[in-house]
């Protein structure tokens, strides 16, 4: 099971956003969606998909966060003809951040955000062509400049199996101040892939909730230790969702949470949303409560949970 999901925010299209990467990229597919009902934000359609062998969520939850470049998804291709093929199908409507062309770590290379702000860099790659295809890259710029390796420090820490893939730093005499600053990083948590560089331009964005990192936990304790050790703005905490002392946002749920919410008993799904809706980090315990409405008053396991597959 993948262990760290990637987490996208949309105001109403995240079903047709799902419909659209996963028509763009091989062997994907979507694999569930369901709606959350009596949320802050109304009704909420919740839509898992797997695009070439990572899995991403999507919520429809209304216009309170917008992606930036700040969080982007670096695409690795087997041939020039392949970027610019993702690139004609994700950039119309879009803004080109990086132009379609020739540069000198890639021989094809684009940075575009699409029509729903989304952010992918499309590279020519093709000694990675075994490799995950689709990496999250996190841009620390701004005040958050020069923050890249220690976060990627930190996180690895938190997060084990964790190692380095590779690390690029600037060496500049011209400009002293981006000595020792990532130019770019290439770490894996849990067998995962990520990406980290520290930008030094002027950007007017930063990390914000559009995009979240879903932690799948196997117990109360697995809940516990991360919660503990990545929760950084208490006012952040709330349904799961937390936000780490680099801006990050997390949600740590139970691995079970998912399937709690599936299938089409909507008093069921409504009982267990209701439940963590009023959950800062959340308790297994309740959950299952509120799951089966049968455990009142009754001392809980984890065995009475639904068994993930």
């Amino acid at each position: 099971m993948q262990k760290i999901i990637p987490h996208l925010w949309f105001d109403k299209e995240a079903l047709e956003a799902a419909d659209l990467y996963t028509s763009t990229f091989p062997d994907s597919t979507i694999l569930s969606t369901t709606t959350l009902q009596n949320t802050p934000s109304g009704s909420t359609e919740v839509v898992s998909f797997d695009l070439w062998g990572q899995q991403y969520q999507a919520i429809s939850a209304g216009p309170l966060f917008e992606f930036n470049p700040s969080i982007s998804f670096h695409v690795k291709c087997s041939s020039k003809e392949q970027v610019d093929e993702f690139w004609n199908r994700l950039s119309p409507g879009g803004q080109v951040l990086i132009e379609l062309g020739a540069y000198p770590f890639s021989e094809r290379y684009g940075w575009l955000n699409d029509k729903y702000g989304l952010s992918w860099q499309l590279i020519y790659a093709p000694q990675d062509a075994s490799q995950q295809r689709i990496t999250p890259v996190f841009m620390f710029a701004g005040n958050r400049y020069g923050w890249a390796e220690q976060a990627i420090t930190f996180w690895s820490s938190v997060f084990q199996p964790a190692h380095m893939i590779s690390l690029d730093h600037d060496a500049s005499d011209e400009k002293p101040e981006r000595n020792g600053k990532v130019r770019y990083a290439a770490f894996s948590l849990f067998g995962q892939e990520f990406g980290a560089m520290d930008s030094p331009g002027e950007h007017p964005f930063g990390f914000n909730e559009a995009i979240s990192f879903m932690v799948n936990c196997d117990s109360q304790v697995e809940i516990d230790q991360y919660w503990n050790k990545l929760s950084h703005v208490r006012e952040a905490e709330q349904c799961g969702w937390l936000k780490d002392k680099f801006g990050i946002s997390w949600q740590v749920l139970p691995v079970q949470l998912a399937e709690m919410l599936g299938g089409n008993d909507r008093d069921r799904i409504n009982r267990v949303t209701q439940a963590f809706l009023s959950m800062k980090k959340l308790d297994i315990a309740r959950l299952m409560e509120a799951y089966s409405g049968e455990f009142a008053g009754k001392p809980a396991s984890i065995g009475d949970l639904p068994q993930s597959g």
